[in-house]
C-alpha cells in the first residue's frame, strides 16, 4: 500500500487516471434510475485520492479545461448564432433573463448565508448544474488582488459547494419542471401539447402518431404485388401515391418483373408494375405488412436485395433547405427514395412533424439507396461521412486565438476586467462552430472527438480540482454542508419558477415551449428527457436548442460575474 501511495505521489498523472477510472465506474451505477453521474463521481473520488497529499500542476488542469470549453462553444455555435435571427430573439431574451435569475438568486443566497467567494461560485456551479463555472471562477479568483493563501482557500471552497448542490440541481430541477411545471402553466398541458403537435402537422389522437414519426424502423423488404389493386397495370407513381395517402412514406427501389424480364434497377414514376412483380420497398413497413390487401405478401428474394444502401448524416447548409418545412421537403424530387430518420439540433432530437423547419447546422440522418442518398445529401448541404480525422489545426488555432482574446484587459474606472482565457476560448469556440456550419469543407471535428473533448476535458479538470482540494474538502463540508444544500435548493428551483412565469405571462409561449426553454436555459439535459416523458412529446426540444446555446454561454460567463459580485 505504501508503494502505491509513493508511486501516486511521485507520478501524479497516474492519480488522474485512477480518479477517472473509479469515478466513471461509480458514475455508471444507478439506483431506481438515479445516479451521481460521471462529473460528481469523479470529483468525489478525486477528493478521496487527494487525501494522499498529491499535488498536480495547474497547467494540466487549465489545458484540459480549455479543450472542454472549445468543444462546448463549437457544439452550440450554430444554434447560438441562428437564435440571433429575428424569429429566435424571444427565446434568446427568455434564456438571458433566466440566466440572470440564476446569477442573482445565487448571489443573494450567498449573501444571506454569509458565504465566501468560493462557496458562492460553487453554489452557482452546482445549483445551476454548470460544471464549467468551477474553472472560470477559479481563473477569476486568481486575478483578484488578494494574497495567495486566501486565493487557494476560495478555490478549495468551490468543489465543496459544487458537490453538495449538484445532485439536487440535476434531479430536483428535472422533477420540478416535469412534475410541478405543467401544473403551473395551466390545465391539461399534455392535451395542449398534442394540439400544438397537430398545428405542426402531427396528430391529436392518443394512439395515432405523426406520419413522420413512422420513419423509425425503416427497412428494405421484397413484396410480391398480389393484391386486387394490381388487377390492372399500375405505375410506380400510382403505388407510391396510394401508400402515402394511407400514411406510409414508402418508395419502390427495384422491380423484378413476373414475366422473367431483367431487374429494373432505378424505377421511375411512370415505370409499369404488373400483378406478380416483386417490388423492393423502402420505408416503415411493419404496419404495411399487416395489411396484405394494400400490396401483397412478403417473399424471399435475396438477389433482388443485393444493392448498395446507405445511412448518412447530413449537415443542413444549402440556401434551398434552410427554413424549409418537412412537409415541403417531402415533395421535392431530390428526396425521392430517401427516408429521414432523425433530425439533431445541438443536443436535442427534434420531433419529425411536417411543419418543423430546418435550420442551418441541423444534422439530418437519412437512409436509402446510395444514389438517392447522395442526391438528397447534395440538396440539403454537406454529407458528414464517417471519419476519424479531426482538424487539429482548426481546434488548436481556435483555442490559441480564444486565449489571446481572453487576455485583453479593459479598465472600468480602476477595475481591470477581462474574459480570462476560459471565457475567450468559449467565445472563439462558438465562432469557429458557426463558421464550420457555414463552410462545412473545413474545420471538421467528428462527433466522437467532440464527445471525447467534452468528457475527457471536463473530467480531467474536475479530477484535478478534487485531488488538489482533497485535504481541505472535509473541513469545508463540515463547516457549510447543510447551509449549502438549503441554498442550493433555492438556486435550483427559484430561477425555474421565474422562468415558468416569464414564459406564461410575459413571452406567452406555449406551455411545452416554456418548459423546454427552461430546461435549455439551465442546460439540463436530464430535465429535457423528463419533460418529453411527462408530456409524451418531443415538442420541448424545439425550444431547448436555442436556449441551451445561450444558457451554456451565459452561465459559464457568470463564473466571472459571481466572483466580481462577491469580491
Amino acid at each position: 500500500m505504501d508503494w502505491i501511495i509513493k508511486t501516486l505521489q511521485d507520478s501524479p498523472e497516474l492519480a488522474i487516471f485512477l480518479t477517472l477510472a473509479i469515478g466513471f465506474a461509480i458514475g455508471m451505477i444507478k439506483v431506481k434510475g438515479f445516479g451521481l453521474g460521471a462529473v460528481t463521481s469523479v470529483l468525489l473520488v478525486g477528493v478521496l485520492v487527494g487525501q494522499l497529499d498529491i499535488t498536480i500542476s495547474p497547467v494540466v488542469k487549465s489545458t484540459f479545461f480549455l479543450l472542454f470549453l472549445f468543444a462546448v462553444g463549437y457544439s452550440v455555435g450554430p444554434q447560438f448564432v441562428q437564435g440571433l435571427r429575428k424569429d429566435g430573439l424571444p427565446q434568446i431574451a427568455f434564456a438571458a433573463l433566466v440566466c440572470v435569475a440564476c446569477l442573482v438568486v445565487a448571489w443573494v443566497a450567498a449573501l444571506i448565508a454569509g458565504f465566501d467567494v468560493g462557496n458562492a461560485a460553487g453554489l452557482l456551479a452546482g445549483g445551476s448544474t454548470i460544471s464549467a463555472v468551477i474553472g472560470v471562477a477559479t481563473d477569476t479568483i486568481n486575478q483578484l488582488a488578494i494574497g495567495a493563501e486566501q486565493k487557494q482557500t476560495y478555490i478549495n471552497q468551490i468543489p465543496v459547494a459544487y458537490a453538495v448542490t449538484y445532485i439536487f440541481g440535476t434531479a430536483g430541477t428535472a422533477w420540478f419542471l416535469a412534475s410541478v411545471g405543467p401544473k403551473l402553466l395551466g390545465k391539461n398541458v399534455v392535451q395542449q401539447t398534442k394540439e400544438y403537435e397537430a398545428s405542426l402537422g402531427g396528430s391529436i389522437s392518443e394512439t395515432d402518431e405523426s406520419m413522420e414519426y413512422a420513419y423509425d424502423g425503416t427497412t428494405f423488404r421484397v413484396i410480391k404485388a398480389t393484391s386486387d389493386f394490381f388487377q390492372q397495370e399500375r405505375t410506380v407513381g400510382e403505388v407510391e401515391k396510394m401508400l402515402l395517402k394511407k400514411g406510409w412514406p414508402v418508395y419502390i427501389e427495384r422491380i423484378r418483373p413476373a414475366d422473367g424480364g431483367e431487374i429494373i434497377q432505378e424505377p421511375q414514376a411512370d415505370t409499369k408494375i404488373n400483378k406478380g412483380d416483386n417490388l423492393v420497398l423502402n420505408g416503415p413497413l411493419d404496419t404495411l405488412l399487416e395489411d396484405e390487401e394494400s400490396i401483397g405478401i412478403e417473399v424471399a428474394d435475396v438477389a433482388l436485395l443485393d444493392f448498395r444502401a446507405e445511412a448518412l448524416r447530413v449537415m443542413v447548409a444549402s440556401k434551398e433547405a434552410v427554413g424549409m418545412s418537412l412537409l415541403r421537403l417531402k415533395t421535392t424530387k431530390e428526396r425521392h427514395g430517401v427516408i429521414i430518420r432523425k433530425i439533431h439540433r445541438g443536443k436535442a432530437n427534434l420531433p419529425l412533424l411536417k411543419n418543423v423547419k430546418l435550420e442551418r447546422g441541423d444534422i439530418v440522418e437519412i437512409e436509402g439507396r446510395k444514389a438517392d442518398v447522395d442526391r438528397f445529401a447534395s440538396y440539403l448541404g454537406y454529407a458528414e461521412r464517417a471519419t476519424n480525422v479531426t482538424d487539429i489545426l482548426y481546434v488548436a488555432l481556435g483555442i490559441f486565438l480564444g486565449g489571446l482574446l481572453g487576455s485583453l484587459v479593459v479598465k472600468i474606472g480602476n477595475v481591470p476586467l477581462s474574459l480570462s482565457a476560459s471565457g475567450g476560448v468559449l467565445i472563439m469556440g462558438i465562432l469557429f462552430g458557426w463558421l464550420r456550419s457555414r463552410r462545412p469543407t473545413f474545420g471538421a471535428v467528428p462527433e466522437p472527438a467532440i464527445w471525447l473533448m467534452n468528457n475527457l476535458g471536463l473530467n480531467v479538470f474536475i479530477a484535478i480540482v478534487g485531488i488538489n482540494a482533497g485535504p481541505d474538502f472535509i473541513e469545508g463540508l463540515k463547516a457549510s454542508g447543510v447551509s449549502l444544500f438549503i441554498a442550493g435548493v433555492f438556486v435550483s428551483i427559484v430561477p425555474m419558477f421565474i422562468g415558468l412565469m416569464l414564459g406564461r405571462y410575459v413571452f406567452k409561449f406555449h406551455p411545452a415551449i416554456t418548459l423546454g426553454a427552461c430546461a435549455g436555459a439551465r442546460t439540463t439535459t436530464a430535465a429535457l428527457g423528463a419533460l418529453e416523458e411527462s408530456l409524451h412529446s418531443r415538442v420541448p426540444a424545439l425550444s431547448y436548442t436555442t436556449t441551451y446555446a445561450v444558457g451554456n454561454t451565459l452561465l459559464i460567463i457568470w463564473g466571472v460575474m459571481i466572483v466580481l459580485l462577491m469580491g
